[in-house]
């Protein structure tokens, strides 16, 4: 069994898509797609598919530029596969790619999906002022080490666990000088490093429950379907099977921790053997390794990658 998982934010880089556009017509259409929607969303001149081929690298790392970009690149990769005869028996995504997973499996619409994560990235960064919140990576403490270390720093302040990637490597999200505390502690608890990540807000926590609060009601009124396959979900690593089962989701893995341990467990444990990081960069088949040993790692972001994919689907 194959599974599609796609990258979330993080994973971008100028001239991601570029060389798809100009290899493959659905590419192309796909990005040509992205830029109507984009543009009808009120972005002025500034044309999506530019910032994803030619930058500049400050626009493209804007949250609301990012999220509809790496989004636009995975789901143009995704039309190539299948039109190659590549598809998916489940897919998942690690948060913003969960939009991506959603848009493959038929859930939502495209043009409604760039339009949502725009505005998504918007306010998940209008949740908490720039500065007043942080992540870090703590890297060879377990996951239950880390909410001990995160509980006994926190002080009053909101810091937690954001995304379980795998055994050995747990983010966790907050204010900022609770984030500082709760990475001290994880090291004297047995944590080998602390990594501070460099990004716009503290994603997947408590803080981001206002921007919970306002893509809710944008996501329940978007028109959606059941999905062609199961999309194993952040919030709970489970497979959902219907739109608004999807929809919930989505509005849940705001202010939840993606819990990308349980989904790999769970795409294994369904029989996936298979799986194809379907978008910019590698850093999720990185994470399935450390879960799932035996599975068969690919990865689909340029033309010259469609040839290993081709034979490993023999």
């Amino acid at each position: 069994m194959i599974a599609f998982i796609f990258p979330g934010q993080g994973s971008q880089q100028v001239g991601m898509g570029k060389a798809l556009a100009e290899a493959f017509p659905e590419a192309r259409v796909a990005f040509d797609e992205a830029d109507a929607a984009f543009a009808a969303g009120g972005s002025g001149s500034t044309r999506l598919s530019s910032l994803c081929f030619e930058g500049p690298d400050d626009q493209l790392m804007l949250t609301e530029h990012t999220q509809p970009a790496i989004l636009t690149m995975s789901v143009a990769a995704a039309r190539v596969l299948g039109r190659h005869g590549i598809e998916p028996d489940l897919v998942a995504g690690h948060s913003l790619g969960e939009y991506s997973a959603n848009v493959v499996a038929g859930v939502l619409d495209f043009a409604d999906a760039v339009q949502t994560v725009r505005r998504r990235g918007r306010y998940m960064q209008e949740a908490v002022p720039l500065g007043k919140g942080a992540m870090a990576a703590i890297l060879g403490l377990d996951a239950e080490g880390v909410r001990r270390a995160c509980d006994e720093a926190a002080d009053g302040e909101v810091v937690s666990p954001a995304n379980i990637n795998s055994p050995d490597q747990v983010v966790i999200a907050g204010a900022a000088g609770a984030v500082r505390r709760a990475s001290d502690r994880a090291k004297a608890l047995g944590a080998k490093r602390a990594v501070p990540l460099s990004v716009s807000a503290p994603f997947h926590c408590a803080l981001m429950k206002p921007a919970e609060e306002r893509l809710a009601p944008e996501l329940r009124a978007l028109a959606v379907r059941d999905p062609r396959v199961p999309i194993v979900a952040n919030v709970d690593g489970q497979p959902k099977q219907s739109g608004p089962a999807a929809i919930d989701a989505l509005v849940r893995q705001v202010s939840a921790p993606v819990l990308w341990d349980a989904i790999v467990r769970r795409l294994a444990s369904a029989g996936v053997t298979t799986y194809v990081e379907v978008g910019p960069g590698r850093v999720l088949g990185g994470l399935v390794k450390k879960v799932h040993k035996e599975a068969r790692v690919l990865s689909f972001a340029e033309p010259a990658d469609l040839e290993a994919i081709l034979q490993g689907d023999k």
